[in-house]
């Protein structure tokens, strides 16, 4: 086969693997603790046997693939050192926190003793550097283990269209993880184990610094937030997609499972009304939140919120508001930054709303973008008594947007799509690949971006998000979680016919196939079925609330 790695081209024998074949590369790359590989754009591990030729590009843990599989590696070995120290223990994977995965134990108390033992056991296995290999069964192979093991483990993949069913292997300790593993334990030389309120963090490096662990900082509302929906999907019964299938199957499940989640956005809705109402003298709401959060919407349910509070919203719009063309402010790269709050005229923002709330009439700009200035076109506003400013942007959470605006005046809510779904109780759902699938299709809906064009642009605004809305997440009054438990299932239909367009040629295929293989997972629910002013149609189209 010839193999080009790292600008060479190499003859290596067909049915090797990646890690026999280019053995001597992977010591001598310039690439370090390479953890798995990129063959023709998908990602693989390095004992994949190779049978076509290809070009193979080197992952480690400073890529940001790499540093999923460096994750997943490690709740693997976590996973297997209880099996080991506390067989008996039902775990749970339920969320990120900054750079670690939060978990509980459903049926033993966490105390210092147990992460003490389950950390020294983990290391004894890292130290150990013992294969981990995947073993592949039919669906009929996959039946008779299950039946025979009485096993949960991976059961998810035997419900939906698929040939062969994959777990994970470590000694006599096996578990299904989805996507690619590291093929032995010895990978994970940066990690802690520490106990975190009820239960514990598994503590991993960030992609900018592979080498050190940071701090973990505290994140009461966000976990708060994150508690609330998790302990309601528990409730409910629908925690995993496993359980959300069984319901969508069920004659009146579909019809449920949207009352149920419509209902709980409206109860939050209206509970961050009254606080609005019941704090007195806040003449500003603030909305802020990362990508597809579904602003838009929450704020026009807000509006109708606080109208029946008898307040009446306001919306004046921040992207009026940017400094002229050369005045702003540039990257590392000389390209414009927008995103940076310098960005913005704060002078002319902030002097507008001190007149606004002193009753005075105010000339509104309109942002020309294509000449890139300020325009005024004759709009004018003044507030009158009943009336309060509605203003959603990136900066809302940070005060040196309204760096004059008394804090009483403000009321800050932070919005964003808190998914508590597991795969399995070992197998997370980022909210990052919600967000993502949700802006795939309102792109290509509202836009006519392809999912190639938002897949490239997506790094881009998630590293904009980790600067500019992530930090001030803590100084919002209260948080709303956009999330709604049966969305992947509607979104299914849009976002595969997209994804599947994407060629093995592109940069993003592998990142296409990982999203196909998540969403295959649900089960399709029609999106007829999704009410029209439900915050899921500010993705999908059809929405109450649109211009």
């Amino acid at each position: 086969m010839r193999i080009t790695c790292e600008n060479k081209v190499y003859e290596v024998q067909e049915g090797l693997t990646i890690r026999e074949a280019l053995k001597e590369q992977i010591e001598n790359s310039d690439v370090k603790d390479i953890i798995a590989a990129r063959l023709n754009n998908t990602i693989e591990s390095l004992n994949l046997p190779i049978k076509n030729d290809g070009e193979i590009e080197f992952i480690n843990r400073s890529d940001r693939d790499g540093r999923i599989i460096y994750i997943r590696g490690l709740l693997f070995i976590m996973s297997k050192a209880f099996s080991e120290v506390y067989p008996e223990a039902l775990l749970t994977v339920n969320y990120q926190l900054s750079n670690a995965m939060f978990g509980t134990v459903d049926n033993i108390e966490v105390t210092e003793e147990m992460i003490s033992k389950v950390k020294s056991k983990m290391v004894e296995i890292i130290n150990k550097d013992l294969p981990i290999t995947k073993v592949i069964m039919t669906q009929e192979e996959a039946e008779e283990f299950y039946k025979k093991e009485a096993t949960l483990k991976g059961k998810l993949q035997t419900d939906i269209d698929k040939e062969k069913v994959s777990l994970y292997y470590c000694e006599d300790y096996y578990n299904y993880f989805y996507g690619t593993m590291p093929i032995s334990t010895g990978f994970a030389k940066v990690f802690d184990f520490v106990k975190y309120r009820n239960g514990f963090l598994v503590k991993y490096p960030s992609v900018t610094e592979p080498d050190k662990l940071q701090e973990t900082k505290e994140s009461l509302k966000l976990v708060s937030a994150m508690d609330e929906y998790d302990e309601i999907y528990r409730l409910m019964k629908i925690n995993t997609v496993h359980r959300l299938n069984k319901k969508v199957r069920e004659p009146k499940g579909i019809k449920e499972l949207i009352l149920f989640s419509e209902a709980l956005h409206e109860k939050k809705i209206a509970e961050i009304a009254n606080k609005i109402k019941e704090h007195g003298n806040v003449r500003m709401v603030l909305i802020a939140g990362p990508s597809s959060s579904g602003k838009t919407t929450f704020a026009g349910k807000l509006g109708m919120s606080l109208k029946v509070n008898g307040i009446k919203p306001v919306t004046i719009s921040v992207d009026n508001y940017f400094v002229e063309r050369d005045e702003t402010p540039k990257d590392e790269h000389g390209n414009y930054d927008f995103e940076c709050i310098e960005a913005l005229d704060l002078k002319l923002f902030n002097s507008q709303l001190v007149d606004l709330l002193a009753g005075k009439e105010v000339k509104l700009p309109t942002f020309n973008f294509t000449t890139g200035k300020k325009e005024y076109r004759g709009n004018t506003l003044k507030l009158k008594e009943d009336e309060i400013l509605i203003i959603e942007g990136i900066h809302c959470m940070n005060d040196k947007l309204t760096s004059l605006i008394p804090k009483e005046n403000k009321f800050k809510v932070y919005i964003s799509d808190l998914t508590v779904l597991n795969i399995d109780y070992y197998n997370r759902i980022s909210t990052t690949d919600t967000r993502l699938i949700r802006r795939i299709v309102r792109d290509y809906k509202f836009r006519n971006y392809t999912a190639e064009h938002t897949l490239k642009t997506w790094y881009s605004v998630n590293r904009g998000e980790q600067k500019n809305i992530f930090p001030y997440q803590e100084e919002a009054d209260c948080m709303f979680n956009s999330s709604i438990v049966y969305e992947l299932a509607v979104l299914k239909e849009y976002a595969m016919p997209l994804l599947e367009e994407i060629p093995q040629s592109s940069r993003e295929y592998s990142e296409a196939r990982r999203l196909i293989t998540l969403l295959k997972y649900f089960e399709t629910v029609p999106s007829e079925n999704v009410p029209n002013n439900s915050l899921l149609r500010e993705f999908i189209g059809g929405s109450i609330f649109e211009d």
